[in-house]
C-alpha cells in the first residue's frame, strides 16, 4: 500500500511538470536620455530578477528586450506586455511589446506616456511582465522589477482626480412641515361674511318669484330627487368641512367624485318636475 501510495504521487508529481508554460530569458533592460547619453543597461531573466528600482527621468526611455519561450524554447506568443502599477491605489497601464516570430520582443516606454497618476505616484511602481497565448501552456504574470519617477520641477503633469462614486456622509432631511389651515379669526370672518349674504339671497329669491309654498307640491311630485338633490349639496359642504378640519385632498377627491355624480343626476329629474309645473302655468 505505501509503495502504491508513492507511486501515485510521484505520477501526480510527473504530470504536473510536464504541463508547460510560458516564460521568458535574454533580457535587456536599458534607460536611455534623450540625446542618447547617460545609458544605463542591466541584463535579467526568469530566475535572475533586477534586485533594485530604475530610476526613469523626464527625459528618460525605458527600454526592455526579451525572448518570450513556451516550455523552454522560444516562441511568438499572443500577448506579452509591460504592466506598470502603483500600490496604493491599484491604478496601472499596460504597454504591449512588439512580438516577432523567433521570440524577440521589445517594448520602449517614454516618460510622457506614462499617465498622470502614475507619475505623481509617492511609491515605486511595479513593473509586472505579461506574457500568455492559446492553447494549454500557463500564462507567465509576475512582478520583475520597481521603477522610480523622477519628474521635472518645472513640468509638474497637472492631474485632477476623477469624480468616484462611493459611499458618502448620511443626508438628514428635514422635511417641510404640512400645510395647515389659516387661523380660526380669520375662517371665522369669511364665514361670518358668507353667513351675511344669507338674506339678501332670500330675498332677491322672493323679487325672482319664489314660491315657498310649492314645496309640499314639488316633494309629492318627485320626493327622491328633490330629497337627494338637496341632500347632495348639504353632503358637498360637508365634504368641504372635512378637508378645512381632517381630511386631505387625496381622501375628498373620490368623494366629491361620488357626490358630485349624484347631484348631476338628481338635479336633473328635480329641475325637470319644476319645469313641468312651469309650462303648466303654476309657476
Amino acid at each position: 500500500m505505501r509503495f502504491l501510495n508513492s507511486f501515485v504521487v510521484l505520477l501526480a508529481a510527473g504530470a504536473a511538470q510536464a504541463v508547460s508554460s510560458w516564460g521568458f530569458d535574454d533580457a535587456t533592460l536599458s534607460v536611455t536620455a534623450k540625446k542618447g547619453d547617460g545609458v544605463v543597461k542591466q541584463k535579467f531573466s526568469e530566475k535572475s530578477l533586477p534586485e533594485s528600482p530604475v530610476a526613469l527621468g523626464s527625459a528618460d526611455t525605458l527600454k526592455i528586450i526579451l525572448t518570450a519561450k513556451e516550455n523552454g524554447k522560444a516562441a511568438k506568443p499572443h500577448q506579452a506586455f509591460l504592466l506598470l502599477q502603483e500600490p496604493d491605489s491599484g491604478l496601472e497601464a499596460p504597454f504591449p511589446l512588439t512580438l516577432k516570430e523567433n521570440g524577440k520582443a521589445t517594448v520602449d516606454i517614454k516618460h510622457i506616456d506614462i499617465p498622470a497618476p502614475l507619475l505623481l505616484a509617492t511609491k515605486p511602481l511595479h513593473a509586472s511582465l505579461i506574457i500568455a497565448s492559446f492553447g494549454s501552456s500557463q500564462g507567465y504574470n509576475s512582478p520583475v522589477f520597481d521603477v522610480v519617477i523622477k519628474l521635472d520641477p518645472s513640468a509638474t503633469p497637472a492631474y485632477e482626480k476623477p469624480l468616484r462614486y462611493g459611499k458618502l456622509e448620511e443626508i438628514h432631511h428635514t422635511f417641510r412641515a404640512d400645510a395647515k389651515s389659516p387661523p380660526m379669526t380669520i375662517s371665522l370672518v369669511f364665514v361670518g361674511l358668507v353667513v351675511a349674504t344669507v338674506p339678501t339671497l332670500f330675498f332677491y329669491w322672493g323679487q325672482l318669484g319664489g314660491n315657498v309654498a310649492h314645496l309640499q307640491k314639488a316633494f309629492s311630485a318627485a320626493p327622491v330627487s328633490h330629497g337627494v338633490f338637496f341632500g347632495s349639496i348639504v353632503a358637498m359642504e360637508a365634504v368641504f368641512y372635512l378637508y378645512y378640519s381632517t381630511w386631505n385632498l387625496f381622501q375628498i377627491l373620490p368623494v366629491i367624485g361620488a357626490v358630485g355624480v349624484t347631484t348631476v343626476l338628481s338635479g336633473t329629474k328635480a329641475l325637470g318636475e319644476v319645469q313641468s309645473r312651469r309650462l303648466a302655468g303654476e309657476r
